[in-house]
Order: C-alpha cells, then structure tokens, then sequence
C-alpha cells in the first residue's frame, strides 16, 4: 500500500510538473503620444482601439479578442498599439493641431477620436493608420478573434494596397 502511495505521488507530481499553463499574450498598449514618438524614430503602422469606460463590447473585445495570444503577437510585432478614451479630457497635440475634449450632454467626445473615425462615432472602433500617418480604415462595433485576424494581415502585411479585401478573404486561412 505504502510503494502504491509513493508511485501515484510520483505520478502526479510528473505530470504536475510538465502541466504548462496556456500563454498568456497581451498587447503592449501605448498612448497616441508614445506612438507618434515611437513613430518618429521608426515609422510603423498604428492600430488605435477607441473605447469608452461605459462600452461594455469595448470590455469584451479587451477580454475576447486583443487577449488571444496570436492576436495580441501580431499587433505587438505589427502595429504601434494605442488605447484611446473617446472621452478623455486630456488635449492632444498632432501634427500641428491641438485637439480636446467637448462637452456634449452627460459626457462630450474628444475631437481626435471624432477625427479618426470621420465623424462616425461607435464604440468599440478599431482605426489603422499607415506609416504616413494616414487613416487606412476606421471599423466600427466589436471584432471576434476570427473577424479580427484576416483584416490585421490584410492590413499589417499591405495586401490593402494592391487587393480587396474580398479577395484577401478568399484565400486567407486562420491560423486560430
């Protein structure tokens, strides 16, 4: 009974022991003016997640989606992550132009959040910019992990400057 003991405990603290916990990846979430300074010393693509503190999907996106491992890896090695507060009260300074916050109702919105999804404010809305600086594409509303990978390799990889994204769809296969 005793040598039966020691076996089992041996056992299980073996396979205890090669018990790996799945990676936990996280994006490296800057501000826009840690970006735009990144920037400056090495152009980059930037991917900017506008949210608010009341957006619950902005939440389940952080949760669902940028806590994929794959996901978060690739936007790290990609893309210049900012988290923007579309109700931040903070001014920001961007080529030349300050931008604040305004006041509207109970809350307001900030004029650089405005800016970068074209005056279609949703929240959570995913924005990308070039390593010009130039606004690729603002996509509102809550991304799935399977909805988000195909357009950050449509996007990280260029392939929106010579194809649709349609076709990118087409023979894009996932790698979740």
């Amino acid at each position: 009974m005793k040598i039966l003991r020691i076996f089992l405990s041996t056992v299980l603290i073996l396979l205890l022991g090669s018990w790996k916990q799945p990676e936990v990846a996280e994006v490296n979430w800057l501000t826009f003016e840690e970006a735009i300074a990144l920037h400056e010393q090495k152009p980059k693509k930037l991917l900017i997640d506008l949210y608010t503190d009341w957006c619950g999907w902005c939440k389940v996106m952080d949760q669902k989606t940028y806590s994929k491992s794959e996901i978060a890896n690739y936007i790290n090695e990609n893309f210049y992550p900012v988290k923007f507060n579309a109700e931040q009260k903070e001014s920001v300074e961007f080529r030349g132009h300050t931008f604040n916050f305004v006041a509207q109702g109970r809350r307001g919105v900030h004029e650089l959040a405005a800016a970068l999804t074209r005056n279609q404010l949703s929240y959570p809305t995913t924005v990308f910019m070039d390593e010009e600086l130039r606004i690729i594409q603002p996509i509102a509303g809550y991304l799935k992990p399977e909805q988000m990978e195909p357009i950050l390799l449509f996007i990280g990889g260029d392939h929106f400057k010579t194809t649709s994204f349609e076709d990118f769809k087409k023979n894009h296969k996932s790698s979740l």
